[in-house]
């Protein structure tokens, strides 16, 4: 019988462990490549569509890239009313996912992970980094 508990206690550690692990992953890393598919799928083509060009990532360093996003103004002047995060929201990707294949394959994600994971792509992608990024 102390067997049996000392086995389900362990595979109940294990399991915990696994659980808190995977949260712990989740919440406090951004994935960049997964920022990459969203801001060339998502932002590039309205950029493109909206003002006839795209913002390429290596257009700015990265500090510039961390305060922009920062800031969460999507005009950098601070005119416009949209926030940056007004783009990744789930209400905005739920407007256009009719026409764009990544705000439906996104739909899910929680707004701040899907901004993090763009400004990941950013700043992993800015003119000062190792990897520079187009928008192609």
């Amino acid at each position: 019988m102390l067997k049996k508990r000392s086995l389900i206690a362990g595979l109940a550690l294990i399991i915990t462990s696994f659980i808190t692990m995977d949260i712990a992953v989740a919440a406090g890393k951004a994935n960049w490549k997964r920022g990459r598919v969203y801001y060339r799928m998502v932002c590039t083509v309205c950029h493109i569509q909206e003002t006839g060009a795209a913002i390429s990532p290596n257009s700015r360093t990265i500090a510039e890239w961390k305060a922009y996003m920062a800031a969460d103004k999507h005009d950098a002047s601070g005119k416009s009313k949209p926030k940056v995060s007004d783009y990744t929201s789930k209400a905005y990707r739920e407007s256009i996912k009719g026409s764009n294949k990544a705000a439906k394959k996104f739909l899910k994600m929680p707004d701040a992970a899907l901004f993090a994971d763009v400004k990941a792509f950013v700043v992993h992608g800015a003119k000062d980094s190792d990897t520079p990024a187009s928008c192609n």
